[in-house]
């Protein structure tokens, strides 16, 4: 996902008393693990960092409020990881900036969903009414097969990972698309008719998952590109240590319950092996590079 600039509201959310009490004795400062995530006020985050330090690992999150920081931060080494993006996303920031982050742990996949404030079904969307999209290019296209699939809009294309706002058929559509940055879509609901929200964004909103008037299938194998990663540089992709935080994510009962419990249960757990979603990422990018 490449969202376009915005000022970045990162505060750093370090591990609290509990996450250098006893657990971590003899753990310094040098060997803490710093993750970048959208949303690290999310509940099941501290259960992760208590987990992380029962092992003896000192996690410290950083939040971000803007996605076009948390790759560039584990690039240049400000960040160990990052969990807060797809694969598309991923093989599209590759791409667009030559670099080389890998995937080395799956999280959950999501489902993407049309939420509104204003009507109380799809039907009740007026002709020529306006939807909001998250603006980046890889939410922007799944967001638009979510219209498509909605009957709110038609896509020449059919409906790809590469739509865009070109390939809208306006004769045959319902509705009205304009574009925003992914984290202003769900705050937009009071001047649009309906809004495409990024699951990151939902329950900052005071939406519920069960709101939304339409969602995609993320158990569908065409969603595989949708799957959330753990990432990191190429180079540190076998680190005992980053791959021990993987599993505890993929395994760990409380920190899987509050994942869930903070989706709505809509999220589809995952722990797809690293030589899969890397299989995944690399036909992406093959088809990115190929557009």
């Amino acid at each position: 996902m490449t969202v376009k600039k915005r000022g970045l509201l990162a505060a750093s959310v370090t591990a609290l008393a509990l996450a250098a009490s006893t657990a971590l004795a003899g753990c310094s400062s040098e060997d803490t693990v710093t993750i970048g995530v959208v949303g690290a006020s999310d509940p099941y985050w501290q259960t992760f960092v208590d987990a992380a330090a029962e092992e003896g690992i000192a996690v410290e999150l950083q939040d971000f409020t803007d996605y076009n920081q948390p790759n560039p931060a584990v690039s240049e080494g400000e960040l160990d990881l990052n969990q807060f993006q797809h694969i598309q996303y991923l093989a599209d920031y590759n791409v667009s900036n030559d670099d080389d982050l890998v995937a080395i742990g799956a999280t959950a996949i999501y489902p993407l969903g049309l939420f509104s404030t204003q009507h109380d079904s799809l039907e009740d969307i007026p002709e020529g009414g306006t939807v909001a999209v998250p603006q980046d290019p890889t939410n922007r296209a799944r967001a638009l097969n979510v219209l498509q699939e909605a009957g709110l809009i038609e896509l020449t294309d059919g409906g790809t990972l590469f739509s865009t706002p070109a390939e809208i058929d306006e004769d045959a559509s319902r509705v009205t698309v304009t574009e925003m940055d992914a984290s202003f879509t769900a705050t937009s609901l009071s001047d649009v008719d309906a809004a495409v929200v990024n699951n990151d964004f939902v329950t900052d909103a005071g939406l519920e998952f069960d709101e939304a008037l339409f969602q995609d299938d993320p158990g569908a194998e065409s969603a595989q590109p949708f799957i959330n990663i753990f990432a990191t540089r190429a180079e540190d992709a076998d680190d005992p240590t980053y791959l021990k935080l993987v599993e505890i994510y993929q395994t760990n009962e409380e920190v899987q319950a509050g994942v869930l419990e903070n989706s709505g249960d809509s999220a589809i757990m995952l722990d797809t092996p690293a030589e899969e979603l890397e299989r995944i990422r690399t036909e992406v990018e093959d088809e990115i590079r190929a557009q």
